[in-house]
């Protein structure tokens, strides 16, 4: 394992490095000029200039990259013209945020997806099945601003079940002591449950955004997939040999047509990371997302930048961590590697 740990870091650097180049040359690329920007609309072309050069902007692109590539050798991903701030400092308060939120949503697609796969493969035809196919179709038909929006206006406005989506915190509320950075399993292990409930009244909505969306791909792979282990040699085996049906599809079953769930798994988060960036603003949530956005408005580059690249960060990571989960599935993938 841990050989194929470091083989698959060896075949991920490249692409990082291709990611450091694209998200610079793009940023740079992109219309709007990030002096007469921040040098206000009354600012003389004098001003503007000593801006651009103070920002180092009028030096030969080449160099720019010179200078951005050593600083972020040391770890160093420049500082926010918007919030005046280290970028790693904002990225580290508002990334728990937005990683809470992504783990939230994908973790209620998985429980409805997966059973409902499950049980829309087991009966084909069912009701349960055309119920599969119409949440895949909405899942994959209905944006997700579009999806929270209805959320807030049903749930918000209509009912009044849901708060107002201003944030992780409603006013009345306190961030718990931070030890993870996620809300939720910050305030259980303060043993504070008022902020915990006042934390998973914010999150369901938009958790429920992000949840609509995974759920088509999860949903139509887990069915597709447990059809074809379904029809396997070794199930009808299985069942002559006289094992319950919960042991054959739960055990053999499942178990098998994990694979390739786990592997959507993987793009369905990247494709959460994105749509994040639209539910954020939405529901005004504090994350990287909407950092990023009001980045972009000001075209400051260093915050979109890092943004990119902590993306690219966790997709490797994910990948890593979907290639180990291989071999905790199926055996014949550790004796291959």
């Amino acid at each position: 394992m841990l050989r194929t740990l470091l083989d698959r870091l060896a075949t991920t650097l490249p692409a990082l490095a291709g990611v450091v180049v694209v998200s610079f040359l793009l940023t740079r690329v992109l219309p709007g000029d990030t002096a007469a920007y921040f040098a206000g609309p009354a600012a003389t072309p004098q001003a503007i200039a000593q801006i651009r050069s103070e920002l180092g902007l009028d030096r030969p692109l080449p160099e720019q990259f010179a200078r951005y590539v050593a600083d972020l050798a040391r770890g160093d991903l420049g500082r926010s013209l918007t919030t005046g701030q280290p970028v790693t400092a904002d990225l580290g308060a508002r990334l728990p945020a937005s990683a809470e939120l992504t783990l939230f949503g994908l973790a209620l697609a998985l429980l409805v997806a997966i059973p409902l796969g499950v049980a829309a493969a087991l009966r084909q035809g069912s009701l349960v099945d055309h119920a599969c196919r119409v949440v895949a179709t909405a899942g994959v038909s209905l944006p997700v601003f579009f999806t929270g929006l209805l959320l807030v206006y049903a749930f918000y406005f209509v009912l009044g079940w849901a708060p107002a989506p201003l944030g992780r915190l409603d006013a009345f509320a306190s961030p718990p002591p931070t030890r993870t950075g996620f809300f939720l399993l910050d305030s259980l292990i303060a043993g504070d449950l008022e902020t915990f409930r006042a934390s998973l009244a914010q999150i369901v909505l938009p958790g429920l955004t992000l949840a609509i969306f995974a759920l088509a791909p999860i949903a139509r792979i887990t069915r597709a997939a447990m059809l074809a282990v379904l029809a396997a040699d070794f199930m009808r085996t299985a069942r002559a040999a006289g094992l319950s049906s919960r042991r054959v599809v739960v055990t053999y079953g499942l178990r098998n047509a994990l694979l390739p769930v786990v592997t959507t798994l993987g793009m369905v988060f990247s494709f959460l990371l994105g749509a994040n960036v639209l539910v954020e603003k939405v529901f005004a949530w504090p994350g990287v997302g909407s950092y990023a956005v009001e980045a972009l408005i000001a075209s400051d580059f260093a915050p979109v930048q890092g943004f990119v690249l902590a993306m690219a960060l966790l997709y490797t990571v994910l990948n890593l961590g979907i290639d180990l989960a291989y071999g905790l599935i199926d055996p014949r993938v550790r004796a291959a590697a």
